[in-house]
């Protein structure tokens, strides 16, 4: 077992809709610092080896809150089922720690509104976003559209909707039900978010920051409608949430055995790789326990920053240009090409 794992200790286990529940620890929480929108990666040993997930975080750490996190049962999910279905206050269980790009920017104050869309369980990042949003920037207005199939699988529908009472002069919450009897009001489409921003966007776009999290339609959906009304590019922060999904088949530029120096806790490794082998693969197979979870370029766990040579990803949903250009990759989806590399991790 590697001695980079913290241990948690389930403390509380809390059904919020069918099929979801919010996970608390306490014992061994004090070991994971995060930021409000990113996820915890827990791991589950098993006999063929050892199953990693990302979960997202739903306690907001500017509030003293206990760590949680949320989880949605996914039927052929080897690790929801356990942690839905057989987890029990006192257990513990394994974790890398927090990670994730879908959070808040450090230049909080030049922004006047946040949007936040949310589908499902899409909200269990946002809840933390929005939590910490609300009590620590005061001048901050928020509109929150969540849809649903029902009211009765809306996760977090109560604490929601008393933030909307205490915050009622800069929080707006539009919920959505698909089983709506008022059809033009029940399903998130294209013109009824132009017609929310036209209503609730108090502030200039450019001054408004728009977070997306849900199932891939209702991401593009909302994507395309944002950059449809003018929304900047750089405003729109979006959350993968099915990591599971078939990876696109891309073949590198450069094909060839490169050599890739690998900067990692003081230490200097140094590995061949090649096409099809990642760079994280030639990792875990040289016994290096580099941080990753999901390995199709979707969460961002396993980014690194390569300092010489170059990098092709073969996917990336993670990484914004600006970020590319500073020089970060994502090692799961990672080849060298045109010749060495040198990346570094912390």
């Amino acid at each position: 077992m590697s001695t980079s794992y913290k241990t948690l200790t389930v403390s509380h286990i809390k059904e919020e809709a069918p099929g979801v529940k919010e996970i608390t620890f306490t014992q061994g929480a004090d070991q994971v610092t995060y930021k409000p929108g990113q996820y915890l990666t827990l791991v589950l040993p098993t006999k063929l080896g050892e199953i990693r997930r990302s979960y997202s975080i739903t306690s907001a750490p500017a509030l003293n809150e206990p760590l949680a996190v949320g989880v949605k049962r996914i039927p052929n999910g080897a690790f929801s089922r356990f942690l839905t279905d057989t987890l029990q206050v006192g257990d513990r269980l394994l974790t890398t720690g927090a990670g994730g790009f879908f959070t808040l920017p450090d230049e909080l104050e030049k922004y006047k509104q946040v949007f936040f869309l949310a589908a499902g369980s899409g909200i269990t990042p946002i809840f933390s976003l929005l939590k910490t949003v609300l009590y620590t920037c005061p001048d901050l207005k928020v509109v929150l559209v969540y849809s649903n199939s029902t009211k009765e699988r809306t996760m977090f529908r109560e604490p929601l909707e008393q933030l909307a009472e205490t915050f009622k002069d800069r929080l707006h919450i539009e919920f959505l039900y698909s089983n709506s009897a008022d059809l033009a009001r029940a399903r998130l489409h294209k013109e009824l978010l132009h017609d929310l921003l036209r209503t609730y966007a108090h502030a200039p776009f450019s001054e408004t920051l728009f977070y997306i999290c849900g199932p891939l339609n209702y991401r593009r959906l909302c994507f395309y409608t944002l950059r449809q009304a003018d929304v900047p590019l750089e405003n729109i922060r979006r959350e993968i949430f099915n990591t599971e999904q078939a990876m696109p088949v891309m073949l590198p530029p450069d094909t060839e055995p490169h050599h890739v120096t690998i900067l990692f806790r003081g230490q200097e490794y140094r590995l061949e790789v090649q096409h099809p082998t990642t760079i994280l693969q030639a990792a875990r197979a040289a016994g290096i326990t580099l941080s990753y979870s999901c390995e199709t370029g979707r969460c961002g766990n396993c980014v690194a920053k390569c300092t010489s040579g170059e990098v092709w990803m073969a996917n990336n949903e993670v990484l914004t240009e600006k970020e590319t250009a500073q020089g970060l990759i994502l090692t799961c989806v990672g080849y060298p090409v045109g010749g060495d590399a040198v990346i570094e991790l912390d």
